[in-house]
């Protein structure tokens, strides 16, 4: 399960998968929202080889999970009101 933490002053999203590095984060940064993620929100196609190998770059080409439709809406919606966007590991 991942977890979005926003930050209220500053407008940084900060997006974690993890609900234990999330919760050290909000206990830094005290004045964060969270927001659960339910896990990883994108994959390869399943009925694919999902990376571009014809002009051989490799990008892999991800689709959204089944269900995680809420979730992306939710973090473009964050995104946009967000004036920086960090991703942790």
């Amino acid at each position: 399960m991942g977890t979005v933490i926003r930050m209220a002053m500053t407008k940084s999203l900060v997006i974690v998968e993890s609900p234990a590095k999330a919760k050290t984060i909000e206990n830094i940064l005290a004045r964060a929202l969270r927001c659960g993620l339910g896990g990883h929100i994108m994959d390869l196609p399943k009925n694919e080889i999902g990376v571009e190998l014809e002009n051989r770059t490799f990008v892999p080409e991800l689709v959204v999970s089944p269900g995680k439709e809420k979730v992306v809406d939710q973090l473009k919606k964050l995104a946009a009101k967000a004036d920086e966007i960090f991703s942790g590991a």
